[in-house]
This record gives C-alpha cells, sequence and structure tokens, in this order.
C-alpha cells in the first residue's frame, strides 16, 4: 500500500519520519526520496537480515537504521535528540524476504526450523512452544491469537503426534493442521494460516508490542503529525481502530480503513487482507 502510505502521510521536504518496520525498505526508500536533502527518515526493525538487505537500497538515502523493535522508537528519538517527528509508520505484515527465508519457518512450505522469530536473538522458537505447552494451552493460544475455530482439534493432533515425532518444520506443522482442518470452500486461505499466525505472534510478542506503540507513539508526533498502521489481520486492526478512536491525542483520518487496490492485490494476494488506518495529533 505505498501510494496510500504516500498520500496519508503527505511527506514534505525537510520533514523528519519514522519507518517504525523497515521490512524490505521499500516504504523507508519512498519516504526518504520525499524528505531529502535535508528531512531524514529513521528506519527500525526487529529483523536483522531485513537491515542489512535495505542498506543496499537506501543508498545515499537520509536514512538512519536501527536494529530495534517499534516500541523502542521513544529510546531511539530520545538518542538522536529528536522531541518530536512529523510521521510514523508501522506495518504490521510479513516482508516477501521473510516468506521466502527458508531457515525459519514462515513459509508453509519451508523444510527449515519453525522459528517463526524477526530477531532469532531474542526469545525461544515457535517448535518450542509445540513442543513444552500443554494440549490445552496449545488450543487457547491458536484460539486467541489465530481465531482458529477448530483450535482444539489442532491441538490434539499436534499433542498426538509429538509423542512419538519431534515437530521442528514449518512444513510438518503445515501438513499437521491440514490433515484435520478442512479448506474452506471458496476462498483460497491455506487451513494452517491462522495456526502460523497464532504462533508467530506468540513468540514475538506482537500485540502486547502493538498496545505499547499505541500508547507512546502519538506522544512523538508534533501537532498535525500522522499515525499509519497498516495490520494484516482483525486482531491487530481492532486494536488500532480502538486505539485511534478513543485517544485524546489523536483525530481518526480515516473513518474507515483504507484497503489495497485490485491492481496491487493481483501483484501481491497478500495485500488482500492489509487495512490502513491514519490519526493525526490534536493542535493541543
Amino acid at each position: 500500500m505505498l501510494q496510500e502510505v504516500l498520500h496519508e502521510l503527505q511527506p514534505q521536504a525537510g520533514e523528519i519520519l519514522v519507518d517504525g518496520t523497515l521490512g524490505g525498505g521499500g516504504h523507508t526508500v519512498a519516504l526518504a526520496s520525499r524528505v531529502e536533502p535535508h528531512g531524514r527518515v529513521i528506519g527500525v526493525d526487529l529483523d536483522h537480515q531485513a537491515l542489512e538487505r535495505a542498506r543496499s537500497s537506501i543508498g545515499t538515502l537520509p536514512v538512519e537504521l536501527f536494529a530495534a523493535n517499534y516500541t523502542e522508537i521513544p529510546r531511539i528519538l530520545s538518542n538522536l535528540e529528536i522531541e518530536t517527528v512529523d510521521g510514523i509508520l508501522l506495518d504490521l505484515g510479513l516482508s516477501s524476504d521473510q516468506l521466502a527465508d527458508q531457515d525459519r519457518g514462515f513459509s508453509f512450505h519451508s523444510e527449515g526450523e519453525l522459528d517463526l522469530r524477526f530477531d532469532r536473538t531474542r526469545g525461544k522458537p515457535a517448535w518450542h512452544l509445540l513442543e513444552r505447552l500443554s494440549e490445552r494451552h496449545l488450543a487457547d493460544l491458536i484460539y486467541h491469537f489465530g481465531e482458529e475455530r477448530l483450535s482444539r482439534r489442532i491441538a490434539r493432533q499436534i499433542v498426538a503426534y509429538r509423542r512419538n515425532n519431534a515437530i521442528r518444520t514449518a512444513q510438518q506443522l503445515a501438513d499437521l493442521v491440514r490433515s484435520c482442518v478442512p479448506r474452506s470452500r471458496g476462498h483460497n486461505i491455506d487451513p494452517a494460516t491462522r495456526t502460523f499466525q497464532a504462533l508467530r505472534i506468540a513468540v514475538n510478542d506482537e500485540l502486547k508490542s502493538l498496545q505499547e506503540a499505541l500508547a507512546h507513539l502519538p506522544d512523538l508526533l508534533r501537532p498535525g503529525g500522522r499515525l499509519a498502521i497498516i495490520s494484516f489481520h482483525s486482531l491487530e486492526d481492532r486494536m488500532v481502530k480502538h486505539s485511534f478512536r478513543e485517544d485524546s491525542r489523536l483525530d481518526v483520518l480515516t473513518r474507515r480503513p483504507l484497503r489495497a487496490t485490485d491492481e496491487e492485490v493481483a501483484r501481491n494476494t497478500r495485500a488482500s487482507s492489509a487495512k490502513l488506518r491514519v490519526a493525526q495529533r490534536k493542535a493541543s
């Protein structure tokens, strides 16, 4: 949703912007090209590999990169002696590079380790949860974070399988889920999608991070500055929607979330679930 982000953030020469989820760097490069030469973009990402890949595309653009969670943006700006910025972007989806990485388990077809962490130096991999959680706790996790109505059936299958076999790869887990969850008629969503979503949210503590960001990021905006958040599932979108509406510091600019165009969805089917919400810091 690059064009929608640019339209809503309205980046101008000389401004200071923050991309709190650098990913493939596409948003960062586009924003930086509009604020140069005297503006700057602060690029933040937990994924060290994403930061390394982004360096080549950034070139001489005015971008500063930081390996951190977007919850650490207040600290980063304080260290840079920046009190307020003109705009902040969070794109909460997976990048194409992460999905293509066969060693981290983001793709259902990966034979690599079922890791699912954005930063592999923090926390435990997803296979560790599958190994140690009880059937009830697994079912609750898949239900609450994945909104999967067949969570108990899936948890039962996982526990039965792990009695004799270790579940270490994405392919193993995907096959297990598909064996007990029918594909929905008229939908192209893989039956394993919600289970993978739940595990990824759990190992990265994503909802806690979003909650913390929604509480603190508005304070970093100058009056008139904008906060734009792209979410990809209903749990995140509900959090953003309610937080924006209830935050006395903000004016909501998108009564309904903006969606990707048909053209973008044709190029990238994952964009079909993207929702962009934008709010603006009040003058007082």
